[in-house]
């Protein structure tokens, strides 16, 4: 095959390449990425407003210096060249032009520094918030506490919904592919909502693109941002920081709702947590804690141990493990506990979800050891009874 053929074939794969892109995103995602964007999200907080006319105040300023600089440059490598004669000029030192060059760049630097300055000032000022809320990292989901305002003693996780079929090419994607959780965040329009962070394992990063809002989740410290959304609506982010083999099924979403609404939802919320709450006395049989335990472990542990129980890389098989098939004992402290790149659960989810999917992993599969987990089990364990 010639060059010209080459080329021309390469082209047609990069057009229908281009084609199965564009047939996938059709459509603008909702409180997230737009189809053919080219600029920040649109702003749905002031914060964010700023950031975008900052962004193009600075872009316009940077083109012109650039126009100008490199303008000048090119007409005198053109105009003074020596083909046309022209001759170098010989002096010294200028006061004048020294002083000139020396004081307009520091008059553009302090006029770009002073609305900067202004903006990431007000970034930082978390006082008078309306709502509070923890958000935790883990690899790879949300946790949220409501620990002031309305809502206070309202907490969950928050996990990627996309099914393993679609992330595996095996059912169709929808609009909201990968950027979609099973528990979202709900807060009030027009309220000051401040965000506290950290993390359980490794630094993450809590990102609303929409909001103007990136904030580090480190271990062991603790780090604080705001937003008041000025609209209602889903507004969609992601964590930031690279971390670890999950980290693009991390997505975080945010729904903004009208005080009434949010009222609703913070009663609604507050009665399914007390219907949930265990009877440390009440005992199950295996069929119910498998069934439970299913959900939980699709939710929590599906990502690294595999929905086979086959495990992936670093990550060990759940399926005829000496550990799961061995001791009670030795499970329970490694949930609860962790070991290596395990994280711990306990504090994480409830001792009744602990328990189910203990029973559930020691049940599934090729695993028939027919032991039945129950909630006074795990609680006697973390007494350390």
């Amino acid at each position: 095959m010639n060059l010209f053929g080459k080329v021309i074939r390469a082209s047609l794969y990069l057009v229908a390449a281009f084609g199965t892109a564009f047939a996938y995103a059709v459509e603008d995602m909702q409180g997230g990425p737009a189809v053919m964007q080219l600029n920040f999200t649109a702003p749905a907080t002031k914060i964010m407003q700023e950031i975008h006319w900052l962004h193009w105040m600075m872009l316009i300023i940077c083109a012109v210096i650039f126009v100008g600089v490199f303008g000048v440059m090119f007409y005198s490598m053109l105009k003074h060249r020596k083909s046309l004669g022209a001759k170098s000029a010989s002096f010294h030192e200028s006061t004048t032009v020294e002083i000139i060059w020396t004081v307009i760049p520091l008059l553009i630097v302090i006029g770009m520094a002073l609305p900067a300055t202004k903006t990431v000032v007000a970034m930082k000022d978390t006082t008078n918030s309306d709502i509070t809320i923890k958000t935790t990292g883990y690899q790879w989901k949300w946790g949220y506490d409501y620990i002031k305002g309305e809502g206070e003693g309202i907490s969950f996780l928050s996990t990627l919904s996309t099914s393993r079929e679609a992330i595996n090419n095996l059912a169709p994607k929808s609009n909201t592919y990968l950027m979609e959780v099973d528990n979202e965040m709900v807060v009030p329009v027009g309220k000051k909502i401040r965000i506290i962070t950290t993390a359980n394992d490794v630094i993450h990063s809590w990102t609303i693109p929409a909001f103007g809002v990136k904030q580090d989740a480190i271990p062991g410290f603790v780090r604080d941002t705001w937003f008041r959304a000025d609209a209602i609506g889903k507004f969609r982010g992601q964590c930031s920081e690279l971390c670890g083999a999950e980290h693009a099924f991390m997505p975080i979403v945010v729904n903004v709702v009208s005080q009434d609404d949010y009222t609703k939802w913070v009663e609604q919320k507050k009665k399914e947590m007390g219907a949930a709450s265990d009877d440390p006395s009440k005992v199950y049989t295996l069929d119910e804690q498998k069934e439970r335990g299913a959900k939980v472990y699709a939710a929590n542990c599906a990502a690294c141990h595999q929905p086979n129980g086959k495990g992936a890389g670093t990550f060990p098989a759940l399926d005829g493990s000496k550990v799961v098939l061995g001791p009670k004992d030795a499970q329970y402290n490694i949930l609860l506990n962790g070991k290596g790149a395990m994280p711990k659960w306990a504090g994480v989810i409830s001792d009744g979800d602990i328990a189910a999917v203990i029973t559930y992993t020691r049940n599934a599969w090729g695993n028939k050891t027919g032991d039945v987990i129950q909630t006074q089990d795990i609680i006697t364990t973390r007494a350390g009874k």
